[in-house]
This record gives C-alpha cells, structure tokens and sequence, in this order.
C-alpha cells in the first residue's frame, strides 16, 4: 500500500508542476506580445517540460498503487515588465520548486519510503539544471541591457529549444 503522506505530498506537487506548466505558457504569451519569438519558444517548451514533470509524479502514484486527486490550479501571472523581469521571475520560481522537491525527499526519507527517494533522484538532478538554466538566461539578459541586436541575437538563440526528451517518455 502507498504511504498516504507521500501521496497527498505528491498530488500537491503535481498541483505545482500543471502550475508551473501555466506560469510558463503565461510568459511564452508575454514573448509572443511583444514579438520575441525565441523567447517565447523557449517558454513554450519549458511549458511541455512541466506537464511531462506533472504525468511523472501521476504515472508514479498510479504504479504504487495510489489515487492521483486533482487540484485546483492558481492564476498565473500575466504581467512582465521586460524579458529580464520575466527571467528573474523563473529563476525564483525554480528555486522555490527546488525547494518543494527537497521537502518532498525528506517527507520520503522520514517515512522511509525508500521508492520514493529513488524516484525523486532524478527530480533533484533535474532541478541543478532547471535552476542553471534560467540563471544562465537571466545573466545573458543582465549583460545585453537595453541592446536591441544583442537582444535579438539571444532570441534567435533561445529559438533554437527543442521539446524535451523525456516529454514523450513521461506520457507512454
């Protein structure tokens, strides 16, 4: 039987993950506005990463045995004031899901839940790269500041992102 704990912590995640999803898909629309195709190409697939996240913690409730019990989703946000804003804005929340990725290992290791903390592994692997990642991104955009073709260089860089690997592993 699932440890009902993990559970009830893992469907909360997979709330945050379909949120994570929208926030995405909310700055992509924000690129697609103000004509930074690049950008919003990389959110777009940032968008598709998120879900493949969320169906790796449903697929995993599901293979335990458990009950995947949806959520209500919040709002994401709409406003960005520059694509540095929108960038700073995803380097917070990845740390913030790094941080619920942490807590949900630990929650595991007290419960010795010892699936659980394998599973999350790659979670936690996967959160160094989210994090660096934007980081990269956000320092990118701080160097080019108000450059207009140094801005447009990086946007015909980030266009280049491709759907994530294990988008279409997560969802077999």
């Amino acid at each position: 039987m699932f440890n009902k704990k993990i559970q009830d912590a893992i469907n909360d995640q997979i709330r945050r993950e379909l949120e994570s999803a929208q926030i995405y898909l909310s700055m992509a629309a924000y690129f697609d506005s103000v004509n930074l195709p690049g950008f919003a190409q990389w959110m777009k697939m940032q968008f598709q990463e998120e879900q493949a996240h969320a169906f790796k913690f449903y697929d995993y409730v599901f293979d335990r045995g458990g009950q995947v019990i949806l959520q209500a989703l919040g709002l994401p946000p709409t406003e960005f004031q520059s694509p540095l804003d929108a960038f700073e804005q995803t380097l917070a929340h990845e740390q913030k899901v790094t941080g619920h990725i942490n807590d949900l290992y630990a929650l595991a290791a007290e419960e010795r839940e010892y699936s659980s903390q394998i599973f999350l592994q790659w979670f936690i692997e996967e959160q160094v790269e989210e994090e660096k990642s934007a980081g990269d991104i956000m320092a990118l955009l701080e160097r080019v500041g108000d450059n207009e073709q140094a801005l447009m260089m990086l946007d015909r860089e980030l266009a280049q992102r491709q759907a994530p690997a294990e988008a279409g592993a997560a969802t077999e």
